[in-house]
């Protein structure tokens, strides 16, 4: 392993600074090498079960949102592109492989091992945190041929696409009957949608409006088909094209993709603070507290709590700037990791976990399975406890190729980063409260600039110098 320090984080709350910490700690022991079981970078970033070591495409993808942050101690790409090297002649990619034998792993219920498409969206972040222009070069055929795949093999005449509930990684969930599932539709708008993003960064026009043809085509049809005006919510359809009563996480999943107008989303948001629906003490449940199928224990998607779904719904949130609502969000959610992490119980000892309890502190459960919930499941848990804390807790949106740092925050707090690398710059920016009031103080190898966005109070764009400087917000 390499011996560069990773960034550090300053709140005000050392149990942030803490859980954060100890997930850096951990990562180290899920970098492995398959034919060796040897921890190394050389291998690849998994989790194992039943003494086996399979590649799973949605925990690759997400992962690949905290390891970006690692100042190039972990490769944020290497499992990615494990699956791009397994793209078969027709562009399908598997949505689980079994590393020992590079063989795909899928079952009777998904014949075809069709997995959540997200690959754009990972790759548009990786290029935004490294700069990194021919990767998205060379890789485009491939993310181009698996999206030609999903369309020949899963689009309907009504142009929505059906796929088995198993592929959207909601197992148990009681969606009985789905068979246009609204998130799988939804995720592919936002993949198609960051396909667009890519090729606009190549100059390739032509990229560029395929698939924006595409996002357009998805988001007419899912707004006009899935969104219920009554029940002001994003519902699965069945066989015969007439929604589910089910109101699941997957419903919010629109926002990710910006289908909603203001109107809409303002409707749908307010779910996430209704008690009776979304809006439990433990943002966010994955089934609503209205369902006769809820579960206050969790019980798998029955109503557990999961970072992977509470990442997109707040980057959701984030779309219609709802910057507030998706900090405080994560602050709540973050305290209830932290509750099972630090627990009052000396008897019981904490942890890094797959899923929690919606209504009250604690880890979720489920009857009949003493495998539930993965125990330190990085990951999905370094989503919450590194990339929300990084981008919505301490409020940083980074753009390498744009050379812009912008901090949102609520209002200031003593806070901030330490030694972040941007590729070969490592920046600092922490708020500190002195005699002459507030103080923003930079430090940086290189030029870059700097947005201070202090919602409904101050917002200023200012070059900083490489060297150290200091900002009084007073003074702004």
């Amino acid at each position: 392993m390499n011996k560069r320090d990773f960034p550090r984080i300053h709140f005000y709350d050392q149990d942030f600074v803490d859980i954060y910490d100890k997930t850096w700690a951990w990562i180290q022991d899920y970098w492995i090498v398959p034919t060796t079981k040897e921890n190394s970078t050389d291998g690849y970033f998994i989790y194992p079960q039943d003494d086996k070591l399979i590649l799973d495409q949605l925990e690759s993808i997400f992962s690949s949102f905290s390891l970006v942050y690692s100042n190039r101690n972990y490769p944020a790409y290497q499992n990615i592109d494990y699956f791009y090297e397994r793209q078969e002649s027709n562009g399908a990619i598997r949505y689980k492989y079994d590393s020992l034998s590079n063989t795909p792993v899928v079952t009777s219920s998904n014949p075809e091992g069709i997995g959540i498409p997200l690959f754009a969206w990972a790759e548009f972040n990786l290029y935004h945190k490294s700069g990194n222009k021919r990767r998205i070069k060379e890789i485009m055929p491939i993310l181009q041929r698996y999206m030609t795949w999903i369309d020949t093999t899963f689009k309907q005449e009504n142009g929505l696409y059906s796929v088995p509930i198993e592929s959207c990684g909601m197992y148990d969930s009681p969606r009985e009957g789905a068979f246009y599932p609204v998130d799988f539709n939804a995720l592919l708008a936002v993949n198609a949608m960051y396909m667009a993003a890519l090729g606009d960064i190549l100059n390739d026009k032509d990229i560029n409006f395929q698939y924006k043809r595409q996002y357009f085509s998805l988001k007419t049809r899912i707004n006009s088909m899935m969104w219920n005006g009554d029940t002001a919510f994003y519902h699965d359809l069945d066989e015969n094209q007439q929604q589910l009563p089910q109101k699941t996480i997957a419903g919010f999943l629109p926002l990710l993709a910006e289908m909603p107008n203001e109107d809409r989303a303002t409707q749908l948001i307010a779910h996430l603070s209704d008690q009776k629906t979304f809006g439990t003490d433990h943002p966010f449940p994955t089934l609503s507290a209205d369902s006769p199928d809820f579960s206050e224990v969790g019980n798998g998607f029955h109503g557990s709590v999961y970072p992977p779904f509470n990442f997109m719904v707040i980057k959701g949130l984030e779309k219609y700037q709802k910057w507030d609502t998706a900090r405080e969000c994560s602050i709540r959610h973050l305290y209830y990791m932290i509750d099972a992490m630090f627990p009052n119980n000396p008897e019981v000892k904490g942890d890094l976990w797959e899923a929690y309890q919606p209504c009250r502190e604690g880890v979720a459960t489920m009857d009949g399975n003493e495998n539930f919930p993965r125990k330190r499941y990085l990951p999905y848990a370094a989503l919450s406890t590194i990339a929300l804390m990084i981008e919505n807790v301490i409020g940083l949106s980074i753009s390498l190729p744009r050379k812009t740092v912008d901090w949102i925050i609520p209002n200031l707090e003593i806070m901030g980063i330490e030694n972040l690398a941007l590729k070969r710059n490592l920046i600092t920016i922490l708020s500190n409260k002195s005699q002459r009031g507030w103080e923003i103080q930079m430090e940086s190898e290189k030029l870059y600039y700097f947005t201070i966005n202090i919602l409904g109070q101050k917002k200023k764009t200012l070059p900083i110098p490489s060297g150290k400087c200091s900002m009084l917000i007073d003074k702004l």
